[in-house]
């Protein structure tokens, strides 16, 4: 077994060092290797992870053909061998990693596990999309906060997300993690954004070394007190200044925090959108509440979009099978009638 190597940091008490855990990948197996080759395509899009949207029949009009994945917390305590079997089966080409689900600290993931799950996946015929909760489980980090050291610590947090993102094959990290970022007392809206901006702006060059895009994501005001729109996010990321740092957006956080419809959203920020989020305000999947996907993948064809659409879901009564087999099937439907 290789020797995990790291560099040690002097933290305070409670955070774990920030250093490197590193693996060779495995040999990929043809169906992932046909898999990265479509994001490298996708990649002349300037978009994480993405591949053709649009492909041209024969004689016929240009159909829209996005990739679907599922976010690996909605199987709850399920080994992911298991949930990547399932996600599999339900047609499903990739996954969203939540990294608590592995650890409260990604830097504890050592070399052999982070391989492990690599393998889990491919084996599959899933790729590994990205991470997103990025800060869940973990404590003194913290993307506004006034104190100059947790902003440290959150940044150097980022790069360390970010190699373990590129050690699963991923390429997008999802910055939600509404704790981690609400606006502190006393602190103003344009303190927290600069705050925000040096912390992000700090990560770049890991996010660059990776080959990892930060997506960030406009949240409800329900959840967060920071950046609750689209145009807000938008905001952040053109002060941040690099095309590692892109916009996310959730169709469940927009139906909260957008004052027009979902469609319109999407049509104005294309030039930044990397990812979506499919889910609906009742917390669960698409088609078990009353979101009509419809219209939004409607626009997302019109836009050209080229990235993936996650389940994400956070009301998990139905059940993980019924959770995502009737997503994407609803999903499904709802993109026969946009061709």
């Amino acid at each position: 077994m290789r020797t995990v190597r790291r560099n040690v940091l002097a933290v305070p008490s409670g955070v774990p060092h920030l250093g490197r855990t590193r693996f060779e990948a495995p040999r990929a197996t043809r169906r992932a290797f046909l898999a990265s080759a479509g994001a490298a395509v996708g990649a002349t899009w300037g978009l994480a992870g993405a591949s053709e949207p649009l492909r041209a029949g024969a004689g016929g009009p240009a159909r829209f053909q996005p990739r679907f994945a599922i976010c690996n917390e909605t199987f709850g305590d399920w080994p992911f061998e298991k949930a990547f079997a399932l996600a599999a089966e339900c047609g499903y080409q990739g996954v969203e990693i939540a990294p608590f689900t592995l650890a409260p600290w990604v830097t504890d993931i050592p070399a052999a596990r982070r391989r492990e799950v690599r393998t889990q996946a491919e084996k599959a015929g899933l790729q590994v999309v990205g991470l997103h909760w990025l800060l869940a489980k973990t404590t003194g980090l913290h993307l506004t906060s006034p104190d100059p050291e947790v902003r440290r610590r959150t940044a150097e947090y980022l790069g360390a997300l970010a190699r373990f993102c590129a050690d699963l094959g991923g390429s997008l990290m999802v910055f939600g993690s509404p704790q981690q970022r609400n606006v502190p007392t006393g602190t103003s809206r344009a303190d927290a954004l600069a705050r925000a901006v040096e912390v992000l702006r700090s990560a770049v060059p890991e996010f660059e070394k990776t080959g990892v895009t930060l997506a960030f994501e406009p949240l409800s005001p329900k959840t967060t007190n920071f950046v609750t729109t689209a145009a807000e996010a938008v905001e952040l990321i053109d002060r941040v200044q690099s095309d590692r740092c892109r916009l996310i957006l959730d169709c469940n956080a927009m139906t909260g925090g957008e004052a027009r419809p979902i469609p319109d959203v999407l049509r104005e920020h294309r030039s930044r959108l990397v990812h979506v989020h499919a889910n609906d305000p009742n917390q669960q999947g698409p088609g078990f509440g009353s979101l009509d996907f419809v219209p939004i993948l409607r626009a997302l064809r019109e836009i050209a979009y080229a990235g993936w659409i996650s389940v994400e879901v956070f009301d998990y009564a139905p059940g993980p099978e019924r959770l995502a087999r009737e997503s994407l099937a609803y999903l499904r439907r709802c993109l026969g009638q946009v061709q």
